[in-house]
């Protein structure tokens, strides 16, 4: 019956869209307390070019970041590891067609995100579970340079060139709190994994809430040990998600003040998506 679910899973989850890494999930997690990670998403991988586009991060986790007091307002179990990291990230959204001048009506807005975040993971070894606390603040808008690093991609790629950026959303700053919660369903060995997922985002870049699993399959640690088994890995994993969403600011622009030249209307956003 577990079996059966597991591959029930994968094909749901194999039917839905792509979104931004997150790195805090377990699927993605790092061996130990320490690290430097640098990560890079761009949809010219995959032959397209729309929506969430590309992205980059570098993140630091140390223990020195335990005493940063940022962490006060952060959730964590009564007896749990803890790991805390600092994170820059930089996202930036286009529509479908962002090679024309014109606004693209109907399609999502042009859009650049800059934020830090401060982060700490909570896990359980017991019960198998985690707890992930974030604060993001930071700027959207042509102070974010969304159009200058889309810009410059295409160059060096030879891709058409983004020239709508100037409907970009206008300046604003973006504060975000969120929490996310992972439990283990089941596992098999060090091959194949099942999680529930859960997390809840409050703030003027997104206000949303999630929840759905993930399935992680090859040769992979249990994320919820302290003591890793293997120091080779080599795995997959998918993520089926269902969310609500309550606002995003990367469609709908400044929560009040909004001057942006476009954006999309509260009752044209999709407020459940996968």
């Amino acid at each position: 019956m577990r079996l059966f679910t597991i591959l029930l899973l994968l094909i749901i989850a194999a039917r839905t869209s792509g979104q931004k890494i997150d790195n805090t999930v377990s699927y993605r997690g790092m061996s130990g307390d320490r690290y430097l990670r640098i990560n890079y998403d761009n949809d010219l991988f995959a032959g397209q070019d729309q929506n969430y586009t590309q992205g980059y991060s570098i993140e630091l986790v140390s223990p020195a970041l335990s005493k940063n007091p940022v962490n006060k307002i952060f959730f964590q179990f009564a007896e749990d590891r803890q790991i805390s990291g600092i994170v820059f990230e930089h996202l930036g959204y286009t529509p479908e067609r962002y090679d024309r001048t014109e606004i693209q009506i109907g399609d999502r807005p042009f859009a650049g995100v800059a934020t830090l975040k401060y982060f700490k993971i909570s896990i359980n070894e017991k019960s198998k579970q985690r707890i992930t606390s974030q604060l993001n603040a930071g700027v959207m808008g042509p102070a974010a340079i969304g159009k200058e690093i889309q810009t410059s991609i295409h160059e060096i790629t030879g891709s058409l060139m983004p020239r709508g950026w100037k409907n970009q959303i206008n300046n604003q700053f973006v504060v975000n709190y969120a929490i996310d919660y992972e439990m283990e369903l089941t596992r098999i060995e060090n091959y194949l994994g099942l999680t529930m997922n859960a997390s809840a985002t409050l703030g003027n870049l997104n206000t949303k809430a999630a929840v759905g699993f993930s399935t992680t399959f090859g040769l992979v640690n249990d994320p919820y040990r302290l003591s890793k088994d293997n120091k080779f890995l080599l795995y997959g994993y998918i993520q089926s998600m269902i969310t609500a969403v309550g606002y995003d600011g990367t469609l709908q622009g400044a929560i009040v003040g909004n001057d942006s030249v476009y954006t999309i209307p509260a009752a044209d956003v999709s407020r459940l998506v996968g």
